[in-house]
């Protein structure tokens, strides 16, 4: 594996790897889990990290300020699913911060920071299989999450047809419970409004006081962290763990790697680069 810097392909990322790699105690690098540290699966609960990407992190995190992964996904079980190969987990990474739920929960040093969940959701939660079933749809998956509900259609015969089929549906159900549609890689997640990765990226970087920023994610939902680092002001870095089911995110970020392989050997190059 080549310990090769890749070339950013924007001057804004290439200012701001220099700035990464002058002053790492400065930086946080940001990740997302599914899709990013983990390969997409057809079974949400069956996801692991990457074997190789909490090794990876953890001698990244020796090196620079803070190593943070922010998710959709609740922040315990990010590091549940979090155990790579010769059992180095997540956990393991020094320093490392979790943020689940798009930025509600908080895992750090073993514990875990949440407020209650919404009744919102406990109201969606038990009308949504009745909607589903309505609609002609039991390939349809429901993820619970606790504090958000995750329709999933990647196991549906034709899942980019039941996908755009369920969206009208589905954010009708969220406005009559006071949520939000967060659509993915066919999935449509039922959420509180008032947060997303950006604003909890933008949180985090001013509670650390972070001089530089990289963020690595995949989906749509990872966008609006995209933002936040440009907004920042800070000197950033933007990566996309390339699919062929999302090109949005490609179009904006300053390096495309090839998926949860890419992300690692990207982080792999990085940390013997600042050795």
């Amino acid at each position: 594996m080549t310990t090769e810097l890749p070339r950013m392909r924007t001057a804004a990322g290439s200012v701001g790897l220099d700035a990464i790699m002058a002053d790492p105690g400065g930086a946080v690098i940001g990740l997302d889990f599914d899709g990013t540290l983990s390969p997409i699966v057809p079974d949400p609960a069956a996801a692991r990290v990457h074997p190789q990407a909490p090794a990876a992190l953890a001698e990244l995190g020796t090196l620079v300020g803070t190593v943070l992964v922010l998710t959709g996904r609740p922040a315990a079980t990010a590091v549940e699913y979090g155990v790579g190969a010769g059992g180095v987990g997540l956990a393991d990474v020094p320093g490392l911060v979790v943020l689940g739920q798009y930025g509600v929960e908080r895992w750090e040093a073993g514990r875990i920071t949440s407020p209650p969940p919404p009744r919102g959701v406990d109201a969606a939660r038990s009308s949504l299989p009745r909607l589903l079933a309505g609609l002609g749809v039991p390939e349809a998956a429901i993820e619970d999450k606790g504090r958000a509900l995750a329709v999933h259609t990647r196991r549906a015969s034709d899942p980019e047809a039941t996908f755009h089929r369920l969206r009208a549906p589905l954010a009708e159900l969220a406005h009559d419970h006071g949520l939000v549609v967060e659509p993915g890689r066919f999935v449509l997640e039922l959420r509180p409004p008032g947060m997303d990765k950006g604003q909890a990226l933008a949180a985090f970087l001013a509670e650390r006081s972070a001089r530089s920023v990289l963020f690595a994610g995949d989906d749509l939902g990872d966008l609006a962290a995209f933002e936040a680092v440009r907004a920042s002001g800070l000197p950033g870095v933007t990566v996309c763990s390339g699919s062929a089911e999302v090109t949005a995110l490609a179009e904006r970020a300053d390096l495309v790697v090839d998926g949860p392989d890419g992300v690692v050997a990207f982080l792999r190059s990085l940390t013997a680069a600042l050795r």
